[in-house]
């Protein structure tokens, strides 16, 4: 498969907004709600020509794009974001294996995509609905992907759907990395290819 390292940081630096998003809601019980929705509409662009598209642009990645510059320039942040990182794309292996599953979840989210485009994809009908879809299927797989936070929010119930609907967000982003050539072996090998590609998109 060849790679497009431009492209494998787009979905990288999307996986990242939307893993963001999941470790300040389970602190605080709120996120942005521009970035989300940003995150909740690239769900839906399934059949979108570039990985850039699936975004809606460049620009809607900043976020993202400066989480990749931190990490790979082993600056400190949030140290819970990389670990979380991890477990998403390892449970995109597993995904991706089981086919039927993929099928579920891409048919469920057909479904939704006529209710998202007339109402958004923030509305919490539809928030609603991607978080009961991960529970019903990707919630399934080993290890299942683990968020730390307050209590006190984690033991919401419209707090605890709106995570499992970005967990989905962030495997969708997961999955077009892979799909765009992104291996575990680019952390080690191009590093310096990968903030390249930041920084070029960033200025």
């Amino acid at each position: 498969m060849s790679k497009d390292i431009r492209a494998c940081v787009f979905a990288l630096a999307g996986m990242l907004q939307a893993l963001k998003l999941v470790r300040q809601i389970a602190e605080t019980g709120h996120a942005d709600g521009t970035v989300e929705r940003c995150v909740l509409d690239s769900v839906f662009r399934i059949d979108a020509r570039s990985a850039e598209e699936v975004y809606g642009g460049v620009s809607s990645l900043r976020n993202g794009l400066l989480l990749i510059r931190d990490h790979l320039g082993e600056r400190q942040g949030d140290q819970a974001l990389p670990k979380l990182g991890m477990a998403v794309l390892q449970i995109e292996r597993r995904f991706i294996a089981d086919q039927d599953m993929a099928d579920r979840v891409r048919n469920g989210i057909l479904a939704l995509a006529d209710i998202a485009e007339r109402q958004g994809s923030a509305h919490p009908e539809v928030v609603h609905r991607l978080g009961q879809l991960y529970a019903d299927t990707i919630s399934q797989l080993r290890p299942k992907v683990i968020v730390l936070g307050n209590p006190h929010y984690l033991q919401q119930a419209d707090v605890v759907i709106e995570i499992r609907a970005l967990l989905l967000a962030a495997l969708r982003s997961a999955v077009l990395w892979r799909q765009m050539g992104g291996t575990m072996w680019d952390f080690a090998l191009r590093r310096r290819a990968m903030m390249a590609a930041v920084e070029e998109s960033l200025y």
